[in-house]
């Protein structure tokens, strides 16, 4: 996988909601670069959040939020998170990422980013509807200014943006985030400074039983997709129920076969040769797909061998380490969002 490179020293910023241990998709398409980012990186200041009070946008019994959150906290340092080279923090225990977002959102235009989606309306349903706009609660209405407010506050200096690894669908909330700052400076000075954007190699991971859509937490069935914890045997029945069809051979087609195109896709996140789905179809075509299975599970085996032993050491360790390891973390994050908390009371008058 070619590295994450930035020219010089930045402010990395990302987050990552607390719904439970992280899937291959979750992995793959973010977590890994932030482990990456420690070793290719070593004057940029990283700071990883588990984004709790996005999290209650949709409500949830407050037990579950708090294992949850235990859950993500473990499993980033399973991955291989070093909190002493990353500060790694709740979001609710940093205040000032709330007060900025206070502050941002009396300069910012109305915002209803992605909000029908969030409501998962059907397609003749909009928010107007009596139904739907019960469902509508203002902190789903507004979190992308709270989006905003967790990338803006922290930052190395007042002219060195923070950086944002965000995948294609996510760039509109970093131009959001933007606006924000274009509309808090013309009303405050030139304050704050735009996000830039860090755009890590894309890998998509499509759910096992469902092809055509990306795995994912939400869907009804465990078998849809492979936790980062799940065991040897977990994974291989899970890559061995994987949706496929009945054409002969091997080929690369994500439209007409998608389920081996996928188990191809998942196969080519851990070659050690970096080939590319449709190269890995050309060299085993004449295979069959309970062979690729047997390949993938061996891979995705291989790739993730180590992180469920060290996450489950972790859980045994009690709440307490884990609540050492974030509180360190906060405080570093509060003193990183403090320098900028300063700069922007003093300028509103606060």
């Amino acid at each position: 996988m070619p590295p994450v490179k930035i020219p010089n020293p930045r402010v990395i910023f990302s987050g990552i909601q607390p719904t439970g241990v992280p899937h291959l998709g979750n992995y793959v398409g973010a977590l890994r670069q932030w482990v990456q980012l420690q070793r290719t990186e070593p004057d940029a200041k990283l700071i990883y959040s588990i984004v709790d009070l996005h999290a209650i946008t949709m409500p949830q019994p407050p037990e579950q939020l708090r294992r949850r959150k235990r859950e993500a906290l473990a499993a980033l340092l399973a991955i291989g998170i070093d909190p002493g080279r990353a500060t790694l923090f709740y979001q609710s225990s940093v205040p000032a990422h709330s007060e900025l977002m206070w502050i941002l959102s009396c300069t910012a235009s109305q915002v209803l980013t992605n909000t029908q989606s969030k409501l998962n309306l059907g397609e003749k349903s909009t928010i107007d509807d009596k139904q739907a706009g019960s469902r509508l609660k203002l902190g789903l209405f507004s979190y992308p200014v709270l989006q905003a407010a967790d990338i803006l506050v922290h930052r190395l200096t007042l002219i060195r943006a923070t950086h944002v690894p965000v995948g294609h669908d996510q760039q509109q909330h970093l131009e959001f985030a933007r606006e924000c700052v274009t509309n808090f400076n013309a009303a405050y000075g030139s304050h704050l400074v735009s996000p830039q954007t860090l755009i890590p190699p894309v890998h998509r991971v499509m759910s096992l039983n469902d092809p055509t859509s990306k795995m994912s937490k939400s869907h009804k069935s465990e078998k849809s997709r492979i936790l980062i914890t799940d065991s040897p045997e977990d994974i291989k029945a899970k890559i061995g129920s994987a949706k496929t069809d009945s054409i002969p051979g091997i080929t690369y087609n994500q439209t007409e076969r998608p389920g081996i195109s996928n188990l191809l896709d998942i196969l080519s996140i851990f070659d050690p040769e970096g080939r590319k789905g449709v190269d890995l179809a050309e060299q085993y075509s004449d295979i069959s797909p309970k062979q690729l299975k047997d390949m993938v599970t061996d891979a995705v085996v291989g790739g993730l061998a180590g992180i469920r032993d060290k996450y489950l050491e972790l859980l045994d360790k009690g709440d307490g380490y884990l609540d050492s390891v974030e509180k360190i973390g906060a405080q570093k994050a509060q003193k990183s969002a403090d320098d900028t908390m300063q700069i922007v009371r003093d300028s509103v008058g606060l």
